[in-house]
């Protein structure tokens, strides 16, 4: 009797225990995530999350994916201040930075070995993103090229003649004209041509190759291979930035003004000419303006013509921006399926259709995209897959064929980790004077002086690495 109930009392401990194993097997893997605008306050980011995971968990794999919130303005200080402390999520979304210091300490995983388990998102790269990920394997931003594109209201285009320009003499009426016609009819003259948040990078978008500077290292007059930042074409163009803020055509607070206040100004009649990301950008662009200004459509600009016409060269040699996998992830597996799936049809479904019954409506086998579609964005990936419906406006789709027309490669590449002390001394002198240059501080006529500066803090140096690599091409 007693060698039975012992029987039966480990029988119930086994069927037990067995249940406990059943339930903690049942538990979803946690995946911590962070990304920049991307977090638990926004419902729509919470909704995208929730399907995901509802999907994954249907082909069994079962995650809950942990958005983690990052405050404060400044996205890249706050994030490597996190994870200097130890605080590494599964998977980092970097912006402005801060991934060197991780690949130096070996945080950050390389996608190359991954991609062979991820089919899905390996055949749907875009060929710029084959050659990064090939120079430089700890990021993955997939998304088709990002040059930038300026719109303006075509109202006030029409108002300032409704000529699209396409020298730089056109451009800069058009900027004028937007600058004094009191266009949003406040009965001032306050309205300013462009702005562009932070730095110029935007407008050097726009006007870099009209002023011949058309590399990120370039021949001087001997033959030698010189940067751009340091060349005479960009003296010239520095000095044309210079008048645009002396007549009111560009906005001199653009060193404060980040994109939301760049795109409050645009919305807002503050200023007439943005620019923006190709495709996904320009349509949230004209999906805002509508909503203030309903009717209202934007007019795509093609980039000024001067001594050569096009966009600002597009660098291959890796990403600057997007997704990594931390090394010290227990669950790299799960990262990889994620990553999969949100590359596959369903997975992009969800990414560039938005939520069916707002984005976009369904009968049968025939989509139609509705108004909201014009403000929703994939918050992970745009692949090469073609949805099965126009999922944005013809402008956003032209400025994505601008790209396509204007693009060439730059033939800048990545230095070794010892220039990192000399190329932060020269971006942030190049940064310096070129706020000096445009706000009246410092004359052009001074632009030896800053050559000379620019050598003594490392340019020197990395002129002598990067002939060196590009010579031996």
């Amino acid at each position: 009797m007693l060698g039975k109930t012992i029987l039966m009392a480990a029988t119930a401990l086994t069927l037990t225990m067995g249940l406990m194993t059943s339930t903690a097997l049942a538990e979803p893997v946690k995946l911590r995530i962070v990304s920049k605008d991307f977090g638990p306050s926004n419902p729509d980011d919470v909704a995208h999350v929730e399907r995901i995971e509802a999907a994954l968990r249907a082909q069994g794999t079962d995650i809950d994916l942990e958005m983690v919130p990052i405050s404060g303005s400044n996205y890249a200080e706050n994030l490597s201040l996190m994870l200097l402390s130890g605080d590494i999520p599964d998977i980092i979304y970097f912006q402005g930075g801060g991934h060197e210091k991780m690949i130096e300490q070996g945080i950050l995983e390389d996608w190359r070995p991954w991609l062979e388990k991820m089919p899905n998102l390996k055949g749907g790269l875009w060929p710029h993103n084959v050659a990064r990920i090939d120079n430089y394997p700890y990021l993955l931003f997939v998304f088709p090229v990002r040059t930038k594109s300026a719109v303006v209201r075509t109202d006030w285009l029409d108002k300032a003649g409704g000529q699209v320009p396409n020298t730089l003499e056109e451009w800069e009426a058009l900027l004028t004209a937007v600058h004094t016609g009191d266009f949003d009819g406040d009965g001032q003259n306050n309205t300013l041509g462009m702005v562009t948040p932070d730095n110029t990078d935007e407008l050097d978008a726009l006007f870099n190759v009209a002023f011949g500077v058309t590399q990120t290292w370039m021949k001087n007059e001997a033959g030698e291979f010189v940067h751009a930042r340091v060349s005479n074409q960009e003296r010239d163009k520095l000095a044309y930035y210079r008048t645009l803020v002396e007549k009111g055509l560009f906005d001199p607070e653009y060193i404060t003004t980040g994109w939301e206040l760049k795109e409050d100004k645009f919305y807002t009649g503050r200023v007439g000419v943005v620019m923006g990301t190709a495709g996904s950008v320009i349509n949230i662009y004209r999906g805002k303006m509508r909503q203030l200004h309903p009717d209202t459509e934007l007019t795509l600009l093609n980039p000024p013509k001067g001594v050569d016409q096009g966009m600002i060269p597009i660098d291959v040699s890796g990403e600057i921006r997007g997704y990594a996998m931390s090394t010290m992830s227990e669950h790299k597996e799960e990262v990889a399926k994620l990553f999969d799936f949100l590359a596959s049809p369903e997975g992009q479904m969800m990414e560039r259709l938005g939520f069916e019954g707002r984005e976009y409506t369904k009968d049968g086998d025939t989509y139609t995209v509705n108004e909201a579609m014009d403000t929703w964005y994939p918050r992970f990936m745009e692949t090469t897959w073609t949805p099965p419906v126009a999922t944005m406006s013809p402008i956003a789709y032209a400025s994505l064929e601008q790209g396509v027309q204007y693009y060439r490669p730059d033939n800048s590449f990545i230095f070794p980790a010892e220039y990192a002390a000399e190329i932060d001394a020269t971006n942030n002198l190049y940064r310096s004077t070129v706020y000096k240059i445009l706000s009246g501080e410092m004359p052009i006529d001074q632009w030896d002086s800053y050559v000379a500066e620019w050598n003594a803090a490392g340019g020197t140096r990395m002129t002598e690495y990067a002939r060196s690599q590009l010579n031996a091409q």
